[in-house]
């Protein structure tokens, strides 16, 4: 009596794909374009939204042909996000740095911090903020891949010290430093 084997399946291919922070935040369609069987095949792709580095889709089929009749291997899409002059990226979590005058740091002042998608955020910093304090942005982050939530926006303040005072700042300083300050 002879066990009967079950075709063996063909062999998966992986294909990384770039994409931008912002193609990663509003989802988008890419052709993808890969050597298969010694010609080329090129492929759309709907990319969801939320599709941060190393999250994979998975085309049934798309992969090597079976060299044993059965069925042929998948495709897998990998994402890898490029890198953006604004803002970095931690899983779902956006990152970016502001600068604020020192005068800012020590009254408090209101900025606007830029979007993904192009819109404006307006933040409060409260006087006394202590340079590279993170301020939390709740929910502002890149969209969770299959899921109705979002990672948060972290901003970083960077509090900028002059080198040099002129001579009626340097006055102004001096005052400060004799109230105790």
């Amino acid at each position: 009596y002879q066990r009967r084997q079950a075709p063996v399946k063909g062999s998966d291919l992986v294909y990384e794909l770039p994409l931008t922070l912002q193609e990663v935040a509003s989802g988008t369609s890419k052709t993808v374009s890969f050597q298969h069987q010694g010609r080329s095949e090129n492929i759309t792709v709907k990319i969801p939204p939320g599709m941060i580095t190393g999250k994979k889709l998975r085309l049934a089929g798309k992969g090597e042909p079976s060299g044993y009749g059965g069925p042929a291997g998948d495709l897998f899409i990998q994402s890898q996000v490029s890198a953006d002059p604004t803002f970095t990226n931690e899983e779902y979590d956006l990152h970016t740095t502001i600068t604020i005058r020192l005068s800012e740091s020590l009254l408090g002042t209101q900025v606007g911090i830029p979007t993904l998608e192009g819109k404006e955020l307006s933040l409060k910093i409260p006087p006394g903020t202590r340079h590279k304090t993170r301020m939390r942005l709740a929910g502002h982050g890149l969209p969770k891949m299959k899921s109705q939530s979002r990672g948060d926006l972290y901003v970083t303040v960077s509090v900028d010290t002059p080198k040099k005072l002129t001579s009626e700042q340097k006055k102004i300083v001096q005052k400060l430093a004799a109230t105790g300050m």
